[in-house]
């Protein structure tokens, strides 16, 4: 049985219209957290948002003894990692389900402990994202891993080493892996195959910060000489975009206009052009990007995710719901994630024409192409959307859940909102500033209760 606090009240048909501020990645903080562990010094960083992927990091940091405390700014962390030990298991087991982030404390661990405890996983059920590459990667480093009933658990009985590695796709969380290891290993790795997304690019440049010793070529590999220790960091997170780009999806599907402060154009140059070939309407200025409907009937496209500098996946599900309101056919072709249009099932309950293909609808074949995935999906609009009862799946799903139900005539039952606290920092609140009419459903009895 759905918690009642965790139900939302969505009556649609108003389009969002305001401000609203973005603050650092979800893809960046929290691994530039990780990164303090590797440090002698305490480390400073500002642009944190307030979401549960931090709270998640922020506790494993403590329980290993590391000293995370507010700064003097709004979202300013200052973490003292100068008293790391090791922590206790079933305290770390707490954590398990909450996030996939523990897996990137191997590496810091095994050079500061020696050993490393990891327990089950969780994150989004959007496709396979296996963890045994991870568990490669580090034995390639020099880490012997045994499998127990909780978790895994790691030792490095002597210094870690460098190594040359190509992965097999550019994973995200396989390359923060490797720099997160690499920068204390001795000698050199070489990582080819390495995903270069911006945030990627800004864990790069904590890590320099704190005296690693990284080069990024234009080949997608990547080359880190170890060095003997690190220091601290000063660094201000850069934005997220992918949230940005959920905004704009919801400017775009309520016919709203809606002043994303903090959004910056060079990480959404794929995004901005995706938009303005849909119809929508944006512009750029020193503090952020406003998007808006300019009125009219948008504009069916043909879509392919891919990684960065391709069209994110994570900007696809927000994206997709505008499209139900598109003229014509659009295709999309999911080529990150084989089950990431699944949320696409709820549209069509509220009137939406969807229909997903196990054939590859893209301009090229991909991984998933003969693997009897659903990956594919032509969008038919534009459509009236209804109001319905709505479970949320995962976090970008789960926003997009949302921007239907404020596009949507009626009222929507969105139960899981929890979920998108992972990565969506004070969305109520922002909703409510932006004029959507929202609230959370009452105990029997009692009237309906407003947003905080």
């Amino acid at each position: 049985m759905t918690d009642i606090a965790d139900v939302l009240l969505v009556h649609g048909g108003t389009p969002l219209e305001g401000e609203i501020r973005v603050r650092g990645a979800k893809n960046l903080v929290p691994k530039a957290m990780v990164a303090a562990l590797l440090g002698s010094e305490p480390s400073r960083l500002l642009g944190v948002p307030e979401i549960r992927d931090v709270r998640v990091v922020r506790g494993l940091l403590q329980l290993h003894g590391v000293t995370v405390e507010s700064g003097e700014a709004p979202g300013e962390l200052v973490l003292d990692p100068r008293r790391v030990e090791s922590a206790n298991v079933a305290d770390i087991d707490a954590h398990a389900g909450s996030s996939r982030i523990p897996i990137l404390f191997c590496g810091p661990l095994l050079h500061r402990l020696g050993h490393a405890f990891i327990p089950g996983l969780g994150g989004c059920d959007i496709g396979g994202r296996p963890i045994d590459f991870h568990f490669d990667v580090l034995r390639k480093f020099g880490a012997t891993i045994e499998k127990r009933a909780d978790g895994q658990y790691l030792e490095a009985p002597q210094r870690l080493r460098g190594c040359r590695i190509r992965l097999p796709y550019p994973s995200v969380g396989s390359t923060e892996q490797v720099l997160l290891t690499a920068v204390l290993a001795e000698g050199v790795t070489e990582l080819t195959n390495a995903a270069v997304e911006p945030e990627i690019e800004d864990l790069i440049c904590v890590l320099q910060k704190m005296g690693a010793i990284i080069s990024l070529d234009t080949d997608r590999t990547i080359r880190i000489t170890g060095v003997d220790s690190l220091g601290g960091y000063v660094h201000r997170a850069i934005p997220d975009r992918l949230e940005a780009a959920s905004w704009a999806s919801a400017a775009l599907a309520t016919e709203g206009d809606i002043y994303v402060r903090g959004a910056q154009q060079r990480s959404m140059m794929t995004f901005l052009n995706t938009y303005r070939r849909v119809g929508g309407a944006f512009e750029i200025d020193d503090e952020g990007i406003r998007f808006w409907h300019p009125g009219g009937p948008l504009n069916a496209i043909a879509l392919e995710t891919d990684v960065h500098p391709g069209f994110q996946t994570d900007w696809q599900q927000p994206l997709v719901v505008a499209l139900t309101q598109a003229s014509g056919l659009s295709i999309v072709h999911e080529t990150v994630y084989e089950s990431r249009l699944g949320f696409t099932e709820a549209l069509n309950q509220m009137g939406g024409h969807i229909q997903l293909y196990r054939e590859c609808l893209g301009g090229s074949a991909c991984r998933f192409g003969q693997r009897n995935f659903l990956h594919s999906a032509v969008v038919s609009g534009p459509t009236k959307l209804q109001g319905a009862d709505l479970v949320i799946p995962d976090l970008r799903g789960g926003f997009s859940y949302l921007i239907a139900a404020l596009a949507a005539q009626g009222t929507s039952r969105v139960h899981g909102i929890s979920l998108i606290n992972r990565g969506y920092e004070n969305f109520l609140a922002k909703l409510q500033g932006l004029g959507a009419d929202i609230e959370l459903p009452s105990l029997p009895g009692s009237p309906p209760a407003a947003v905080a």
